[in-house]
């Protein structure tokens, strides 16, 4: 755009630090929305190579599975504080200064792991990462800003955070072969790339100038110095709970209690600020609140496709390369929920559209409760399918329905806005998959109790299924005494398998739960509004 063109008043920003958005012909627009769209997907797409892969990692990293399942962890809490940072930041050096400085971070920590691959290098790439995803976030409905005419641009909010969901599906469709080249160096590459790739469109085909002033203020870094570190430790918590057990490692409750601290020194804080980064009023506020609390609720049902519907399948035996047509299934579902929710939204159909995406949802956990110990991707494909159409129903309207919120207050809210929208989103998923973890841990061993109790040696079931486990081994074993030993830890084996496939049942079942929590929630409000309207109506 030639530097002498002047902006009409509608064209200047919405926000500080966010663009101009003058006309644009149509192939810039195509460019804009090209750009947005690589730029969401993108967002997302390395921590979810991660994700799908963090069990198999530890050994290339030369430290336990427990200690490689921190990197999500850290990577959502940098996600969940960045902004915290980037907002004023971009308000005060502009958006490319930040841009490419994150993403030319991104590329050198992930050239560093490369060249001296190590579990400290791990941790600084996920951190950058997590940081740079909430920037490319923005960044991507900063473009499809530009991507949509004037009167249509309010749907860059839906589609822009709607493809941030398409990493992890397209995560689960690079085959672990490409990534675990050269002991995971594949990973480091294309962790690299996605950098790279970035950094050349948007350079490519830059965003328009947004204006510049002073934006940081000193108690500005100590709240981000406060938040960060309790955000660190509360994920922490979160991701290594079900592994560690919550009762039996007491550092856990240790690094809790002090996450709660940091957090209340960070609202004392902000509540003795004049100009407080936060808003706490508020976010406080019962509108505000019943919004995070819905957001949150759905978040925990997600957790069903990347934990539980794996969990099942992986169990089952099954590796992620044999993922790959399922997920596909759900990126092509997920696509078809930013059309739907793009194509219907608007400001009095936003409780809809996420009671709706609930209730479907729902619907996708309900249809996984008759899973057996036979089941495989196809009979999984539509109830997933379901689930990813969902997410993204789900995700553009609660985020417009937020947004519209905030806009009531004025811009001194957006920093509030977006902070606690990533925490309801990404710390949320941490917490659902804990939280289905879990439950799943509890009910595994119930079930296992309970199909134990059944079995006693004088059962003949029990002796034939012994002693078809003392014939398997007949070529291998010779010693009767280890033959009947080894015969009845098959047979323990088998009872666990069960028992993991009937308490993943009962998980399923939970989130079905969970899901229609926020559904009959909606509806109910619904009701009341309308009751209440049509009193209003009647009344002389």
């Amino acid at each position: 755009m030639a530097n002498d063109y002047v902006f009409r008043p509608e064209e200047r920003p919405t926000f500080p630090g966010s663009p101009f958005a003058p006309a644009l012909t149509l192939p810039r627009r195509l460019a804009y929305g090209a750009v947005g769209v690589l730029v969401g997907a993108t967002a997302s797409l390395g921590n979810g190579l991660v994700n799908v892969n963090v069990a198999n990692l530890s050994g290339a990293l030369g430290t336990y599975a427990v200690q490689a399942t921190l990197l999500p962890a850290i990577y959502v809490a940098a996600n969940a504080s960045a902004n915290l940072m980037l907002v004023k930041g971009r308000i005060q050096y502009g958006i490319p200064a930040i841009t490419h400085g994150l993403l030319i971070a991104y590329a050198c920590a992930g050239l560093l792991q490369l060249l001296f691959p190590g579990f400290g290098g791990a941790v600084l790439v996920r951190f950058i990462s997590g940081m740079t995803a909430a920037g490319l976030t923005t960044l991507a409905i900063y473009y499809l800003i530009l991507a949509f005419p004037l009167k249509l641009r309010p749907l860059a909010l839906v589609v822009g955070i709607g493809t941030v969901q398409l990493g992890l599906p397209i995560a689960r469709m690079i085959p672990i072969e490409m990534l675990a080249l050269d002991h995971w160096r594949g990973l480091h590459l294309i962790e690299i790339g996605l950098a790279l790739t970035v950094l050349a469109a948007i350079s490519a085909v830059p965003l328009p100038p947004s204006e510049c002033s002073r934006a940081f203020k000193p108690l500005d870094f100590l709240t981000y110095g406060l938040f960060l570190p309790a955000m660190l430790l509360l994920c922490s918590v979160l991701g290594l709970g079900r592994l560690l057990w919550w009762t039996d490692t007491p550092w856990l409750g240790a690094a809790l209690a002090a996450s709660v601290a940091l957090f209340a020194a960070v609202a004392l804080l902000e509540h003795l600020r004049s100009d407080p980064l936060f808003q706490l009023k508020w976010i406080g506020s019962y509108d505000i609140v019943r919004f995070a609390a819905v957001a949150l609720v759905v978040r925990l049902a997600l957790a069903e496709q990347t934990y539980g519907a794996v969990g099942l399948l992986t169990a089952g035996g099954l590796t992620n390369d044999q993922l790959h047509l399922l997920f596909a299934i759900v990126l092509v579902a997920m696509v078809l929920g930013i059309v739907t929710a793009a194509l219907t939204i608007s400001q009095e159909r936003l409780r809809y559209q996420v009671m709706i995406a609930s209730l479907i949802i729902a619907l996708g956990a309900w249809l996984d409760t008759d899973a057996t110990n036979v089941t495989r991707p196809p009979q999984l494909y539509l109830s997933q399918a379901l689930i990813g159409y969902g997410t993204t129903l789900f995700v553009g309207p609660a985020l417009v329905f937020g947004f519209l919120r905030m806009m009531q207050r004025g811009p001194n809210h957006l920093v509030s806005f977006i902070v606690l929208f990533n925490v309801t989103q990404n710390v949320g998923g941490l917490a659902g998959s804990a939280l289905l973890g879990t439950y799943q841990v509890v009910a595994t061993r119930a079930h296992a109790g309970a199909l134990s109790e059944h079995l006693t040696s004088a059962d003949p079931q029990v002796v034939a299924r012994i002693q078809a486990g003392v014939a398997s081994l007949s070529g291998a074993l010779t010693d009767p005494a280890q033959q009947a030993a080894q015969g009845a830890a098959l047979l323990g084996q088998a009872l666990n398998r069960e028992a993991t496939v009937l308490a993943f049942g009962d998980v399923f079942r939970f989130v079905t739960a969970i899901a229609l929590i926020p559904a009959l929630y909606l509806a109910a409000r619904l009701v009341a509004d309308a009751i209440r309207n049509r009193r209003q109506e009647v009344r002389p």
